[in-house]
């Protein structure tokens, strides 16, 4: 084509910046391609100057150095459910006035709706409070000890309230020895975990206590071998899942492994069968263990000197916050961001409160959103189409320091999860880690009403930048 040609063809230009551009071209009959760019660092001057001093090639090669350790440690990490115990017996700190909750600090004060009715129902359960007002004054007198889950080696999902009484998963990383817990699935969307609190939530949470936990603990009593999670969570991908949102194969897997040692345990066949019952209520109860194997693979990657890789995310309905493993339990927050995706018949948006809870540990391991292509009818649940959940895989490739061989995707060609996000290439890129989660009730009481897609704040990892580039360089 000559170049006089080339101007009376048709114009294709394309469009890198502000959308403006593009509806001026729109404008004038010109239909652009628009290309998605941010700028680097989110456009703040102090996140940019921070990217420049971590690019220097004496610096890049220490930080390429220390995240491929950090990956080792995720890659090689073998998370094995060893049983189950009371939190007040098993989670280190744990005491009867303690409450643990999801996500980053954060005083009673400022919880969001469905928290605070979370931790109110869980002084009722534990008998610290006789009624729901008289929990809100106790919750509001400082006399209860609100602590994160993950920093008790614990993660919950949702509001992530953990009390002494609750059952929990043991889990430990057999390669790196370090262990994790998290609290049982209470399986329908009226739970304490979604903020719901009354009379019927506590009765469910009192059989738990008393059937629930301590057949399972009976069971994995008898099973001396442990269950190898990873294996399993390598099966359900395999079979559909995503292992954060959609575990029907999961959970199937699960109860087959635990079945054997449930009958074999000294329980009567109704109190069994009320178990069998209630597994069978809902898929997510294999959601939790997934959690805490992710928590427990992330873990032993934490505390890496010069590392940028991303150990934690996880949001408490206020503020969303991230740990890195450079930078050990230091937390780097921004505002948790609203849910966007299918509601329940009879809610809106307007109803929604933002994203909550520490289930995100499945996408900072690198399972979850970031596995959606493995489950493509996840996007039943959390909107959007099958080509989009497959491209979200795709592109979580673009933040990450590698792929998980022992976790794969059959429909990318048994690509492995893309595993290990790097601040650095968050801030390049401007592309956020993508989360599938449910959605709460902005106020205490009600429960689930829609699933979505969501994202970190970008102030997070600006945060976490600056204070890698001061630290490192």
């Amino acid at each position: 084509m000559s170049i006089n040609d080339l101007f009376g063809a048709t114009l294709k230009p394309i469009n890198l910046g502000l959308d403006m551009f593009a509806d001026d071209l729109r404008a004038q009959g010109v239909e652009p391609v628009l290309m998605g760019w941010t700028p680097p660092g989110g456009g703040d001057p102090e996140a940019i100057a921070a990217l420049g001093r971590l690019e220097r090639p004496e610096i890049a090669g220490k930080i390429d150095a220390a995240n491929q350790i950090a990956l080792d440690r995720i890659l090689s990490a073998q998370p094995f459910l060893e049983g189950f115990g009371q939190a007040l017996d098993t989670v280190p700190g744990m005491t009867k006035k303690t409450i643990l909750h999801a996500g980053p600090p954060i005083e009673f004060a400022r919880m969001s709706g469905p928290m605070k009715g979370a931790v109110t129902g869980a002084l009722v359960f534990e008998g610290l409070a006789k009624h729901l007002d008289e929990a809100y004054e106790l919750a509001a007198s400082g006399e209860i000890d609100f602590s994160p889950c993950h920093e008790h080696q614990s993660v919950g999902s949702m509001a992530g309230v953990t009390s002494a009484s609750m059952w929990v998963h043991k889990v430990t990383n057999r390669t790196h020895g370090n262990t994790a817990y998290t609290n049982l699935s209470e399986q329908l969307s009226k739970i304490l975990r979604f903020g719901a609190n009354d009379q019927s939530v506590i009765d469910r949470l009192n059989w738990m206590r008393d059937v629930f936990g301590p057949i399972l603990a009976a069971a994995m009593q008898l099973n001396t071998d442990g269950i190898d999670l990873r294996l399993m969570l390598s099966q359900a991908l395999h079979m559909g899942d995503e292992a954060h949102n959609r575990n029907v194969a999961g959970t199937t897997l699960l109860i087959q492994a635990l079945a054997p040692y449930i009958l074999e345990s000294d329980f009567s066949t109704k109190e069994k069968r009320e178990v069998f019952d209630f597994v069978a209520s809902s898929d997510y109860f294999s959601g939790p263990t997934w959690m805490v194997a992710a928590k427990a693979s992330m873990d032993a990657a934490n505390g890496i000197e010069n590392s940028t890789v991303v150990t934690t995310m996880a949001r408490n309905g206020v503020d969303f916050g991230i740990r890195v493993s450079g930078t050990g339990g230091q937390w780097f927050t921004g505002p948790a961001q609203q849910v966007v995706g299918p509601m329940f018949a009879g809610y809106t948006p307007a109803d929604s409160g933002l994203d909550m809870g520490d289930s995100a540990i499945t996408e900072t391991f690198g399972i979850g959103g970031f596995a959606m292509a493995a489950a493509p009818a996840i996007v039943a649940l959390v909107g959007g189409t099958v080509e989009e959940a497959m491209g979200y895989s795709r592109t979580m490739n673009e933040i990450t320091t590698g792929n998980n061989p022992n976790i794969t995707i059959p429909a990318l060609d048994f690509m492995g999860v893309p595993s290990g996000i790097d601040v650095r290439k968050v801030m390049e890129t401007g592309i956020m880690p993508l989360i599938n989660t449910a959605i709460a009730h902005k106020d205490p009481g009600i429960g689930m009403i829609g699933a979505g897609i969501t994202h970190p704040p970008v102030e997070a990892f600006q945060q976490a930048l600056v204070a890698l580039s001061q630290r490192i360089a």
